[in-house]
C-alpha cells in the first residue's frame, strides 16, 4: 500500500526515544521529511543521524522541553524554516510519575497538565495554521490504554490522557471541514524505557523481580508478549497518512487484547 507519505513534513514530538522515534523511523522509511525532538540534544543527534542512516530521509532536531510555551513556538517556526510547512502532527510525551491521589500536590498536577495535555493544545493551536492553508492535515496524539481502563497507580496520566481524548473528539469535528483529521492511539504494554521503569517500580513495590512482574502482565495480555514500538509505530504512521481518508476522532488502542472494555 502506498501511504502517500512522500515529502510530506512530519513533526514528532518526544522522539529521540520509544513510541517517537519508532514513529519518526516509520514516517521516515515511507519518505516523510521528519522533525524530531526532545529534551535531550545528544539523544537527538544520535536518533537524526541514525535515521538518516538507515532511510536516507531528509531529518532535523531541535531540542524543546514541551512544558514550556516559547520552547513548542520556537520547534514549530523551526520546523516551518526547515521544510516550509506542516502537514503531519504526532504529539508524545512522556509519561508524568506514578502514583496515588495523596502523593500528589498542586505542583504535581500542574507539572502534568503542562505535559500531557497542555502541550497538546498548544502543539496543535501551532500547526493549524500551515494545515488550514493548504487544507490538509494529519493530527495523531499519543495517550495510553487508561483511556478505556484506568491504571492503578497512574492516577496523574489517566486523568490527562483521558482529556486528551475529549481534545481529539471535539476537534474532529472543529477541523474537518479543512481536510484535517485528527485521532489518538493509544499503546498497552509496549516494550519501551518508559515501560521497564515502571515493571522496576511495580516489582520494587511487591518485593518480586521484574521476570515475574513481566509474567504476571504477559498473562493478561492474549498475544502473551508485550508489543514492539515498530508496531505500535506502523498504526500510528498509517492514521499520519494520506492513506487514512476517512478515519478521524477515533481513539485507537494498540494493546494485544490486553483491554477488556469494548
Amino acid at each position: 500500500m502506498d501511504l502517500g507519505l512522500n515529502s510530506q513534513v512530519a513533526l514528532v514530538t518526544a522522539s529521540s526515544k520509544g513510541l517517537g522515534k519508532a514513529t519518526a523511523f516509520e514516517l521516515a522509511k515511507e519518505g516523510a521529511k521528519v522533525m524530531i525532538s526532545s529534551r535531550n540534544q545528544e539523544d537527538l543527534e544520535k536518533t537524526a543521524n541514525e535515521i538518516k542512516e538507515q532511510t536516507g530521509a531528509e531529518v532535523a532536531f531541535c531540542v524543546a522541553d514541551l512544558t514550556k510555551s516559547e520552547d513548542i513556538d520556537n520547534l514549530i517556526q523551526e520546523t516551518a524554516n526547515r521544510f516550509g510547512t506542516i502537514h503531519i502532527l504526532v504529539n508524545n510525551a512522556g509519561g508524568p510519575p506514578p502514583g496515588n491521589f495523596d502523593q500528589f500536590q498542586d505542583q504535581d498536577w500542574q507539572y502534568a497538565f503542562e505535559l500531557n495535555l497542555l502541550s497538546v493544545i498548544r502543539l496543535i493551536r501551532g500547526v493549524l495554521p500551515f494545515m488550514r492553508q493548504q487544507q490538509y492535515g494529519r493530527i495523531v496524539n499519543f495517550t495510553s490504554s487508561s483511556i478505556k481502563e484506568p491504571i492503578q497507580g497512574l492516577i496523574l496520566s489517566n486523568t490527562f490522557r483521558t482529556a486528551v481524548v475529549g481534545l481529539t473528539k471535539s476537534l474532529s469535528v472543529e477541523l474537518a471541514g479543512d481536510q484535517i483529521l485528527i485521532n489518538t492511539v493509544a499503546p498497552g504494554r509496549i516494550a519501551t524505557d518508559r515501560l521497564a521503569s515502571l515493571d522496576q517500580t511495580k516489582a520494587k513495590q511487591l518485593g518480586i523481580s521484574v521476570e515475574e512482574v513481566q509474567q504476571q502482565f504477559f498473562a493478561q495480555i492474549p498475544l502473551g508478549r508485550y508489543g514492539e514500538p515498530s508496531e505500535f509505530a506502523k498504526v500510528a504512521t498509517f492514521l499520519a497518512s494520506k492513506a487514512n481518508s476517512y478515519i478521524t476522532g477515533q481513539a485507537l488502542l494498540v494493546d494485544g487484547g490486553m483491554v477488556k472494555a469494548i
